[in-house]
């Protein structure tokens, strides 16, 4: 899987498997627009991420449409063209249908969903002029339902099937696919599920113990997935929810 050369934007690129996977694609070749919520955020996750000239600063609020916009236009500016997009950003709220108010469901879908949309419709000129791909973060929350995970899941299960009609409406210039990760070892699993759980060692053995593989996943797992549905190896794949998970999506 070789980069060289080619131009990569990856939204929510300041943690997690953002960061991850930006660390994935410089070591590959790649020249790398790094997006966050904040100019700060940024320019910590570039330090850390040590590219020197292949690393273009992007920051914007992905959860709104002008957010999307500016952050593509700066990406694309700052590289000279794009070849890849990434959809990283994204949060997650865990909540009771009875706890979930308009405010989690509107921050969840506008990053989550509106985001992955309208990221997409910003880099579609340049992406069409490349020939290039479009990769987006779901999750198995998108493949199955998840116990208070109600605004979460419908947050995924949207990205999943706008993977499906965009990689419809899009082709043949442009390959359009996601992938749907189980639990990961970032600062999101720690904050928003195992630090919130009344006990969190136990909260840890349970997300250890629901995939038949007996470990969550790291985030260069997932980065490495994502480099190879972007690649040249994979052009025959588009449409494609590829499950990373450790077989929990395989049934029970």
């Amino acid at each position: 899987m070789d980069f060289a050369g080619k131009q990569v934007l990856i939204t929510g690129a300041s943690r997690g498997i953002g960061f991850a996977t930006a660390k994935e694609f410089l070591v590959r070749g790649a020249r790398v627009a790094v997006n966050g919520r904040t100019k700060q955020s940024v320019a910590t996750a570039i330090t850390e991420l040590d590219g020197g000239d292949r690393l273009v600063a992007a920051p914007g609020n992905i959860g709104t449409v002008d957010g999307c916009e500016s952050a593509v236009k700066t990406a694309i500016a700052g590289l000279g063209g794009l070849d890849v997009l990434v959809n990283n950003a994204g949060i997650s709220i865990d909540s009771t249908i009875e706890k979930s108010d308009e405010t989690i469901w509107d921050e969840t879908l506008d990053i989550n969903l509106k985001g992955t949309f309208f990221c997409a419709r910003a880099a579609l000129p340049a992406l069409r002029e490349s020939g290039g791909a479009i990769v987006n973060l779901a999750s198995v929350a998108g493949l199955q339902g998840s116990v208070e995970g109600a605004v979460y899941s419908a947050s995924k299960g949207g990205v999943v099937n706008l993977t499906r009609a965009l990689a419809m409406e899009l082709a043949p210039d442009i390959r359009v696919n996601c992938v749907c990760p189980g639990w990961v070892d970032t600062d999101m699993l720690r904050r928003d599920y195992v630090d919130l759980a009344d006990d969190p060692a136990a909260a840890e053995r349970e997300a250890i113990e629901e995939a038949p593989l007996k470990r969550v996943a790291t985030p260069e797992e997932i980065a490495r997935a994502i480099a190879y549905l972007a690649s040249h190896d994979a052009r025959f794949i588009t449409g494609v929810a590829l499950p990373i998970d450790g077989g929990i999506s395989a049934g029970f």
